[in-house]
C-alpha cells in the first residue's frame, strides 16, 4: 500500500511538466459492451500476459477525461448522459477484438497516468501526446492522429489577431489548458504575452468569451468544435505547427497489449476509419 501511494505521488509530481490534450470533471464509471459485430482484425498478436489477464476478468478498463470534443465528451443520447467521441470508439474496437466488455472511467486528466501505473485502469485514450517525460513512466502505441495547434480568438478580434506576432505582445493574455502540450508550446513561443494556465478547457474558452484572456491555443479539431458551438469565437490564421501525434498509453511491462493495440490502430488508419470517426464525432458534438 505504501509503495502504491509513493508511485502515485511520484507520477503526479511529474504531471506538472507534461503536455497533453484533455480535460474533465469528477470520476464516473460506465460499462459498455460493443454493439457492432465485425470480423476480427487479422494477425493480432497471440494473447499472453496482460491480454490474458484482461480476458480472465472479462473487461478492459479505459481511463479518459471527457471534456475534449470530438475525441471524448459527454452527450445526452436517448435521455442518458453518455461518453462519446473518437477515442471512445477506438476503445470499443479494442474491447471488441479482445472479446471483452469496455469499462470507461472518466477522471481528471492529471489522474490518468497515476491510475495506469497502479493498474487501476488498463489503458488511456484521452487525446494524449507521447511526450518524452511520459514515455519514462508508461508505454505508448503508434499515433492514431496528428493535429495542428490553432489560435482561437473572439470573432470581433479576428482582424486584430491574425498571426503569432499579433498576440505575442506585452499586456495580452494567452489562455491554455494546464499541463497540456499547448501550455508547453505557449511558454516556449510567447516571450512578451502572459500565458495563463487554467485546469479545464471549457473554463479557458469561457475566459476568452468573457474577455479575461485575449486568445487561446487548442488542437485544431477541438478548436473547430468549440468555435462551431460558440459563434462569437473564431479560429485565427496563425500557424503554430503540429503536435507530435496522439497515442494510446499502456502501463510498462505490457508489450503484448501494446502490440495488440498497434495492429488495431494501423488497421483503422489504413482503412480511413479514424478520420471517419473524427467526422462523425464532430457532427455529433455540434448537435
Amino acid at each position: 500500500m505504501i509503495k502504491k501511494i509513493l508511485v502515485i505521488l511520484m507520477v503526479a509530481s511529474m504531471m506538472i511538466s507534461l503536455g497533453a490534450c484533455a480535460n474533465s470533471g469528477n470520476t464516473t464509471k460506465e460499462t459498455e459492451t460493443p454493439a457492432v459485430e465485425e470480423p476480427k482484425t487479422e494477425e493480432l498478436p497471440a494473447e499472453s500476459g496482460k491480454i490474458a489477464e484482461i480476458k480472465e476478468k472479462g473487461k478492459i478498463v479505459l481511463g479518459t477525461a471527457a471534456g475534449y470534443p470530438p475525441f471524448e465528451f459527454h452527450k445526452i443520447i436517448d435521455g442518458k448522459d453518455q461518453i462519446v467521441g473518437v477515442d471512445i470508439e477506438i476503445a470499443k474496437r479494442i474491447a471488441q477484438e479482445l472479446g471483452v466488455d469496455l469499462e470507461i472511467v472518466d477522471m481528471k486528466f492529471e489522474g490518468v497516468i497515476p491510475a495506469l501505473v497502479t493498474d487501476d485502469i488498463d489503458m488511456i485514450i484521452a487525446g494524449m501526446v507521447a511526450t518524452e517525460e511520459r514515455t519514462k513512466v508508461v508505454d505508448f502505441s503508434v499515433p492514431y492522429y496528428q493535429a495542428k495547434h490553432k489560435l482561437v480568438v473572439k470573432i470581433d478580434d479576428k482582424d486584430k489577431y491574425k498571426t503569432f506576432e499579433d498576440v505575442d505582445v506585452a499586456g495580452l493574455k494567452i489562455g491554455v489548458q494546464k499541463a497540456t502540450t499547448q501550455e508547453a508550446l505557449a511558454n516556449e513561443m510567447f516571450k512578451n504575452a502572459e500565458v495563463v494556465a487554467i485546469s479545464k478547457l471549457p473554463d479557458v474558452v469561457l475566459e476568452l468569451k468573457n474577455g479575461k484572456i485575449n486568445a487561446t491555443i487548442i488542437a485544431e479539431p477541438v478548436a473547430n468544435a468549440y468555435v462551431k458551438q460558440n459563434q462569437d469565437l473564431y479560429v485565427a490564421e496563425a500557424d503554430l505547427g503540429q503536435e507530435p501525434g496522439i497515442n494510446i498509453a499502456v502501463n510498462k511491462g505490457n508489450q503484448d497489449l501494446v502490440d495488440f493495440i498497434n495492429v488495431i490502430v494501423e488497421d483503422m488508419k489504413s482503412k480511413g476509419e479514424v478520420l471517419q470517426l473524427l467526422d462523425e464525432a464532430t457532427a455529433l458534438s455540434e448537435q
